[in-house]
């Protein structure tokens, strides 16, 4: 107990008591998110990676926390121009007031119609809003790394920024974690699904195998294969862009990998799902429509996701030897530096 007690003393050590309470502040958002969108992990199977957000935020901010500490005992009272540093507080103003205005809203629908799309969509906005504006204003104000020139070295040297960087992924990940709004939601599914279909017709009709395209339906010798909206990718869409988030959050140590991750996990999801299709497609080409329906289907379904997962942690020592260390032990803090997000 006496060690629990002295390793918790230790870790709070130099964390202002302002940013302390922005964390539980966040902390107390976060569960009236859950409470929210843990009706959508339940009833929508593609949502249920939801259930693991609360646990890898816990975990990225756990994992951060000597880098934070480092960040919050920056000195200096001042790394921007006053131009530049009123700029900056002014845009972090607008982003939490529009945080509290959208969880407001999100409040009122749910207080009115219980879960809704709409509401949970404003609640997770908001969330993100607040969290970034809470943590970016009980920052202390200082300066990490070494002082640079221009405006771009000025904003990556500030404590501040740097900070609240750290927090995207716990402040933004919930937007993926809810459901998309309807309209949203058909009109991608529609863009994907008419690829799909163009692109598993033209590979049969290549290969000299005979079928038709009427509409969304293929025509084949053992029946007929009805490409539904399950089969756009949309489902696994979303699940990958999870997967990559929070890997690249967790492993990546500059913006531009994070974002490069992200559109890697969009890719891979898509080309996956495009193989799914044609595997069912041949397999209801050599067995006929009915033997893909049931257990095989959503199987490979699961697998784009697990593939899609493997690939990116398979990728992730290609953008940066130095997240070798990552692999070997080394610390967080070591590889993390100015200007990492």
């Amino acid at each position: 107990m006496t060690n629990k007690g002295s390793g918790l003393k230790v870790a709070l050590s130099g964390v202002p008591g302002s940013f302390l309470a922005a964390v539980v502040l966040a902390m107390a958002f976060m569960t009236l998110l859950v409470l929210d969108q843990e009706h959508w992990w339940r009833l929508r199977p593609e949502y249920a990676f939801g259930w693991l957000a609360p646990l890898f935020v816990v975990y990225l901010v756990a994992d951060r926390w000597n880098l934070l500490r480092e960040m919050l005992r920056a000195e200096g009272q001042r790394t921007l121009p006053r131009w530049l540093g009123w700029a900056v507080s002014i845009v972090a103003g607008l982003v939490l007031g529009l945080g509290l205005l959208f969880f407001l809203l999100g409040a009122l629908c749910r207080a009115m119609a219980g879960p809704t799309q709409s509401g949970s969509i404003f609640l997770a906005g908001g969330f993100a809003g607040i969290v970034l504006g809470v943590i970016y204003f009980n920052t202390p104000n200082g300066r990490v790394g070494p002082a640079g020139t221009g405006v771009w070295r000025a904003l990556q040297g500030d404590a501040r920024l740097q900070v609240a960087s750290l927090f995207l992924f716990p402040a933004l990940i919930w937007i993926l974690t809810a459901p998309l709004l309807t309209a949203v939601e058909n009109a991608v599914s529609l863009f994907l699904l008419n690829k799909v279909v163009a692109v598993v017709f033209f590979v049969f009709d290549f290969l000299g195998y005979p079928l038709a395209q009427q509409g969304n339906v293929l025509v084949l010798p053992l029946g007929r294969v009805g490409v539904a909206d399950a089969c756009s990718g949309i489902r696994s869409l979303t699940g990958c862009l999870f997967a990559g988030s929070f890997l690249a959050a967790m492993y990546l140590d500059r913006f531009w990998k994070k974002v490069t991750l992200v559109g890697v996990a969009l890719c891979l999801a898509f080309a996956l799902n495009l193989l799914r299709s044609l595997f069912l497609t041949a397999w209801a080409y050599a067995y006929g429509s009915d033997a893909i329906e049931g257990p095989l289907h959503d199987i490979t379904g699961y697998a784009v996701l697990g593939l899609t997962s493997v690939a990116l942690f398979g990728l992730l020592p290609a953008f940066s030897v130095a997240n070798w260390r990552r692999w070997t032990g080394g610390s967080a803090g070591a590889e993390a530096g100015p200007g990492i997000v």
